[in-house]
């Protein structure tokens, strides 16, 4: 009998280690089973899955997907956090954002930091609180405890002085003055199409070098080319190309490289896909960190983090909640210096108490109650986040390249070549998102067309002209309220008939997946009774392939009888009398626009 050593894998060590190729040949006995001849790596491939910027997620990762070191926590390159010590003191700063002080939203501002919140983000001017107003947006507030960043677009300089004086009034201390004053030029003509002086802005940085040693006088705001449809690469290299732009002019302006640098902060938007933006935060530190090096004064990139816009839809927008869940938990993990988390009702209008209440206990939850913040770069050592951490900054740092050979961000901006980038890649995500390929629960997956209606407040109308706002529901929403319209006008919404045949084994699966389908587009299905009954003009056939072959031209023909316009068929398949069919993967938008058009719905 053999003694094997009391170390506690004494089990495990009885077994010899899986081989990469003995898990291959498993993935192809599956993929035999299903009718896909694969072998060798073209198994692998099979399993993959294509994601922006020429990427490609695999099925395994094991120690032979290297990827450089990734260095220490707080030391260059910086890609497993910008401080050794992470959030392990008190979690990530939670900032939250403000736009208005209509109906006593000044109070949400006293009530975000009593309760959760850290720091403020006030939008002031164009589209935001009026300037004059900033002293009572901050009646209150400590402002020696509380730091401020301030989004005022052409209006900052006005700004950056109300806000400086309101700190000497009160007493607070320059070196206690903490928070960022916002000024991001490109940014805003990138949003309003209208270039503005970098001078003004100089003079704000030298003078926060100076003298107020914790207030940053710049913002390099990536979300602007993320909102108008941008990758992760391109949000990222237009951020690096926006980053070298403010170093020039500032050094130029005489600050040093390392005053400069210290002047920035980048935002970038968080979205679902925790892992792609674990990876862009890391990816983005590095490439800051190369890009400093360069300059001759290495330094962390300090990021701000906000949940994506583009992915809050307008319905279901309770949803929303668990999408910016996600989207912090991975900005947690990917080491944001500070998180904005977006209330579930943004897409909507001004958010109410309870839904400020949710966004700040999304951070809290994450820090106080997961215990997010005591480990310091958790994603560290996963070979996928590290690979993709890899692969992604390689993407960025050559659209990076490609924008400095084409004379920098401000030029890209102004020859229009930016904005064709981001409405290819846009357009790209579009096809996916109208397939259904992308789907957006509540909205092109499980919509409910008897949800009440969630009403806000308008919110001001931001800064406009420039690069466009996207959002991930626009082509469903436009459907939607196509439906609405009708429903207003009619008393009923434009409905469909459900001819199933055979068993409700052999139709249910096919008459929830048309169910779905047509719900997204705000046409009601109707299942039971007659076609005469049901008050539609179309139907869609839902049954299995064998009952098609035998009753499908027989049960369409009965349709169009009955008075059916235009016969559908859940499936696939060459039929007489069938006009369309709908499937996994059909063009969801398509099918549904030009249904709502044959049924007069304008």
């Amino acid at each position: 009998m053999t003694v094997l050593p009391d170390d506690g894998l004494s089990l495990a060590a009885e077994f010899p280690d899986a081989t990469h190729e003995q898990w291959q040949r498993l993935v192809e006995g599956v993929l035999r089973k299903s009718g896909r001849e694969r072998t060798g790596a073209a198994s692998e491939d099979a399993l993959s899955t294509t994601l922006e910027d020429g990427l490609r997620t695999r099925p395994l990762y094991t120690a032979r997907d290297g990827a450089p070191d990734p260095g220490l926590p707080g030391f260059a390159p910086f890609v497993r956090g910008g401080r050794p010590e992470g959030s392990l003191a008190s979690g990530w700063d939670v900032r939250q954002r403000h736009t208005a002080l209509a109906d006593g939203t000044d109070g949400a501002v006293l009530a975000d930091l009593e309760n959760g919140g850290t720091s403020l983000w006030l939008v002031l001017g164009e589209g935001g609180i009026p300037v004059s107003e900033l002293g009572r947006a901050l009646d209150g507030v400590y402002l020696d405890l509380a730091p401020v960043v301030l989004d005022a677009g052409r209006d900052t300089g006005q700004a950056a002085e109300a806000l400086l004086r309101l700190y000497a009034e009160k007493g607070v201390a320059a070196k206690d003055v903490r928070g960022n004053l916002g000024g991001d030029p490109l940014g805003y003509e990138a949003r309003t199409g209208t270039p503005l002086g970098f001078a003004p802005y100089a003079a704000l940085a030298a003078r926060c070098a100076e003298g107020y040693p914790g207030l940053r006088a710049l913002t390099v705001d990536a979300l602007p080319y993320h909102e108008a449809g941008g990758s992760a690469a391109q949000e990222l290299g237009a951020s690096l190309a926006t980053g070298v732009a403010y170093l020039r002019e500032l050094t130029e302006a005489g600050l040093t490289v390392e005053q400069a640098a210290g002047q920035l902060e980048f935002r970038y938007a968080a979205t679902a896909d925790q892992f792609l933006t674990i990876a862009k935060l890391r990816a983005a530190r590095r490439l800051w960190a190369r890009v400093t090096e360069v300059c001759g004064a290495p330094g962390a990139q300090v990021q701000h983090v906000v949940t994506s816009p583009v992915m809050m839809s307008r319905r279901d927008p309770w949803v929303n909640m668990l999408r910016t869940t996600v989207a912090t938990l991975a900005a947690g993990v990917g080491g944001a210096d500070s998180v904005t988390v977006l209330p579930f009702d943004h897409a909507i209008g001004l958010p109410d108490a309870f839904a400020r209440r949710i966004a700040r206990n999304t951070s809290t939850i994450l820090i106080e109650e997961s215990h997010l913040a005591r480990v310091i770069d958790p994603a560290g050592g996963s070979w996928y986040v590290e690979r993709l951490t890899d692969e992604l900054a390689e993407a960025a740092w050559q659209y990076f390249r490609s924008v400095e050979r084409d004379g920098g961000q401000a030029a890209v901006l102004r020859s229009g070549r930016l904005r064709t980038d981001l409405a290819t890649t846009w357009a790209e995500r579009s096809k996916r998102l109208a397939k259904r390929r992308e789907p957006i629960t509540g909205v092109s997956e499980f919509p409910l067309l008897s949800e009440k209606p969630v009403e806000r407040e308008a919110a001001p109308e931001p800064p406009s002209g420039g690069l466009p706002r996207v959002r991930r529901d626009e082509a469903y929403e436009e459907l939607r309220a196509r439906s609405d319209a009708h429903l207003a006008a009619t008393g009923a919404r434009p409905r469909i008939f459900l001819a199933t045949l055979g068993s409700a084994a052999e139709y249910t699966a096919r008459a929830t997946f048309a169910a779905n389908l047509f719900q997204a587009g705000g046409v009601e299905p109707v299942t039971g009774g007659t076609f005469e009954e049901s008050g539609a003009t179309e139907a869609v056939l839902c049954s299995s392939d064998a009952l098609y072959a035998e009753q499908a031209e027989e049960t369409a023909a009965a349709l169009r009888a009955s008075g059916a316009r235009h016969v559908f068929l859940a499936g696939r398949g060459d039929y007489s009398g069938i006009d369309s069919y709908v499937f996994a993967g059909c063009d969801a938008v398509d099918v549904l626009s030009a249904t709502l058009d044959r049924m007069g719905v304008s």
